[in-house]
């Protein structure tokens, strides 16, 4: 059988695609979500801690010079300042990378939710395959990505050119200021672009995680032989299944067959239908159905009764109706008791008959 072409893939794909793909680690997802959401919690906590770092930094470093122009400064004395300088740079740095791993971890699970697999570690032929590397450089995904990063450039640099250029008339008052005063715009200026950059690449995230979305549903779109495959899969074929009906129908229609030669009367129509019914007060109150069929059915239930001796009523109208109310193993309803009360009657003045 041919394979289906992307063109006849045009059908929803199944929870069940769904999940394969998920264990797959196949899933919606846009870096640039995540790429933002690091770029933004870096600017609030480098807002929110900013000062304090500094501050920290810088009565550092001035400890620290005013050690190395001392003259008595020791190997021991340097290497306490060394190791006071690790625990300073782990207790800056700590806050902000770990608030970015944080965030980064929330991100994803944001938008695939709680999912560990290994699976794209597995070494894959087809990955390193130059023909389908080829074909995967000039796809439409790929065509989207370049598009997508070129806008990113031109967008990043219009709007750090358009900052710069409403800051130019502060940055020439600068020239006859301090060193801490220039460092200080600088950081607010490098600060006030980066928060635009962030807001604007906030937007281009938001519209990759939708193409993402759409793009991951294009490629898991079933075609119709691909659902029937999968139906299958989960129900069995029907073919076997079939077979399966087939063989448990037989045995139960041996099993009731097996019951006719215990039957006190058989019920006819008197070609057509065939009930056989066994009553003995000891068991029960009501006559029980033992046997039941149509056509070649109700021949073999009539033929094992004459090879049993089994009494056989014709009475057209009650084996009709309770044809489509009883059930082999069960009681007749109420609704015929009348009737059958009058045929088993018939069979005991049978028996008597027969007896005397």
């Amino acid at each position: 059988m041919a394979e289906d072409s992307a063109e006849e893939k045009t059908e929803a794909p199944s929870e069940k695609k769904r999940q394969d793909a998920r264990e797959k680690g196949t899933v919606a997802k846009s870096t640039e979500i995540n790429s933002v959401v690091v770029l933004i919690t870096a600017l609030i906590m480098l807002k929110l801690l900013g000062p304090w770092m500094w501050e920290e930094l810088t009565r550092s470093t001035t400890d620290f010079l005013s050690a190395i122009s001392n003259t008595g400064l020791t190997d021991a004395g340097l290497i306490r300042f060394i190791h006071k300088g690790l625990i300073l740079l782990a207790k800056i740095t700590l806050p902000v990378a770990g608030s970015i791993m944080i965030m980064g971890i929330v991100a994803n699970i944001a938008q695939i939710g709680f999912l560990f697999t290994t699976k794209p570690l597995v070494p894959n032929i087809e990955k390193i395959n130059p023909i389908s590397g080829l074909g995967r450089f000039f796809s439409l995904r790929s065509i989207f990505e370049t598009v997508k990063n070129i806008a990113k450039l031109t967008v990043i640099g219009f709007v750090a050119y358009l900052t710069l250029k409403g800051e130019f008339p502060r940055m020439v008052q600068l020239a006859d200021t301090q060193i801490g005063t220039i460092w200080l715009f600088i950081l607010n200026i490098s600060f006030k672009i980066l928060l635009r950059i962030a807001l604007v690449l906030l937007i281009v995230a938001i519209l990759d995680y939708a193409y993402q979305r759409y793009d991951h549903e294009k490629r898991l779109r079933m075609s119709h032989q691909e659902i029937k495959e999968e139906r299958k899969q989960l129900d069995g074929d029907p073919q076997i299944k079939a077979r399966i009906r087939s063989m448990q129908r037989e045995m139960a229609r041996r099993r009731m067959m097996e019951q006719v030669p215990k039957a006190t009367v058989v019920v006819t129509n008197p070609t057509y239908i065939a009930i056989a019914l066994r009553y003995e007060p000891a068991e029960g109150d009501a006559p029980v159905v033992v046997a039941k069929g149509k056509r070649v059915i109700a021949e073999r239930i009539k033929q094992l009764a004459r090879e049993h001796g089994i009494p056989i009523v014709e009475n057209k109208p009650l084996a009709r109706a309770m044809y489509d109310k009883v059930e082999p193993g069960l009681p007749i309803p109420v609704e015929f008791f009348t009737a059958i009360a009058e045929i088993m009657a018939y069979v005991y003045r049978l028996r008597n008959r027969s007896a005397a």
